[in-house]
């Protein structure tokens, strides 16, 4: 008897032609959607109407320092990597008032903004991106003082993955074990494949929201075939990351090269411009600044992004604690791929290669990682 060529289990697939109708089902449950589409000659994250807003046929180059649009041969909706958004800044937002006042010194404002009118739609989030937003969970949600702000704004957002099959030149998730393939903290997950005159997405149930959204939408069961295409696929995008990191006892190599010459030489590049930290999906230092009105009669607290690379961030009574460049771009570094696994048990680098592409003069954690491992190995064998 022949096999059937169907699969049971919650694999599916969304024809291209249907894929318009994922949006509008999202719509309809009043999900605000955010997505990427072309913008200011990059891809963005904003928010968007449908299909036609996304990055249609367009892909990105990627390299140390360097960014450009190209136009694909094909008509694909997510044919490129991470651009330099992520979506902390919908859920970690660059502003927050913390409070606000009158000249009665009455508190007129709550402790956070208000919460969004509507719930929000992630289209196209990657699985880096959704490995960085569990470790901003940790940070602010599994604490003791989970803070509000962030807890109101991402217990409702539902989230379509989007599994990488090309990755872009300074990525390197497979090396962290964070992609390209989206194992958690998705709605629906979504491998888009176009070959042969076909454009369908294999689609992965993660929740029952997302198998409720699946089920008012046209889509039926995936074959085998189908299935391995998509594994096929992942599969090439590991094996041809633009980068490599070797993570293998990563924080103690660190640790011991505190003092290492390395960083001298990197010191000597670092414009300490904080362009990293501004694109790290991860990142989460802060700063509070009060603000007076010119007549005197309000006043307000807000808390803003801020960075490691300032030399601010570290000032206390008497002058800064990292006062060089050499300091800061250490304590960076050192935090995220050692530090934090000390703290919050995860690394604090997720492979997305924003920080690579996005610093003006082409830093890469990956080479100096790499490079402080390799004088360990030369001065052993010395």
């Amino acid at each position: 008897m022949k096999k059937s060529k169907e699969l049971t289990g919650n694999i599916f697939i969304i024809e291209r032609a249907d894929f318009d109708a994922l949006l509008a089902s999202l719509i309809q449950h009043k999900y605000q959607l955010i997505g990427p589409t072309v913008r200011n000659a990059t891809i963005e994250l904003c928010e968007i109407g449908g299909t036609n807003d996304l990055p249609v046929g367009w892909t990105d180059a990627q390299n140390e320092g360097t960014y450009s649009l190209e136009k694909r041969n094909d008509k694909a909706l997510f044919g490129f990597a991470s651009g330099q958004h992520s979506w902390k800044q919908f859920l970690h937002l660059p502003t927050v008032r913390l409070w606000k006042t009158n000249a009665n010194g009455l508190s007129t404002e709550s402790a956070e903004e208000e919460h969004p009118d509507r719930s929000v739609a992630f289209i196209g989030a990657r699985s880096c991106d959704l490995h960085a937003i569990s470790i901003q969970d940790k940070i602010f949600l599994d604490s003791l003082y989970a803070d509000r702000s962030y807890k109101l704004r991402r217990r409702d957002v539902f989230i379509v993955a989007v599994n990488c099959t090309k990755p872009g030149g300074t990525c390197f998730c497979s090396s962290m074990k964070t992609g390209p393939k989206a194992t958690s903290s998705f709605d629906l997950a979504l491998t888009e494949i176009i070959n042969d005159h076909q454009h369908f997405f294999v689609t992965e149930v993660g929740t029952e929201r997302g198998k409720e959204i699946l089920n008012e939408i046209p889509h039926h069961a995936a074959s085998r075939e189908q299935v391995a295409s998509m594994e096929e696929l992942i599969a090439g995008a590991s094996r041809t990351m633009g980068r490599l990191l070797n993570t293998d006892n990563i924080k103690n190599m660190l640790y011991r090269n505190y003092e290492h010459p390395r960083w001298n030489d990197v010191a000597a590049r670092c414009l300490s411009c904080a362009n990293c930290t501004m694109v790290c999906p991860t990142c989460f230092c802060t700063t509070i600044e009060d603000d007076t009105s010119l007549q005197g009669d309000n006043a307000e607290r807000r808390r803003k992004w801020d960075s490691c690379f300032t030399l601010d961030f570290s000032y206390i009574h008497g002058g800064s604690v990292r006062s060089s460049v050499k300091s800061r771009y250490r304590q960076w570094l050192i935090h995220k791929l050692a530090a934090w696994i000390d703290q919050f048990g995860v690394s604090g680098c997720v492979g997305c290669g924003r920080c690579i592409t996005w610093c003006p003069v082409g830093i890469d954690i990956t080479k100096e990682a790499n490079a402080i491992r390799a004088s360990e190995k030369i001065s052993s064998t010395t």
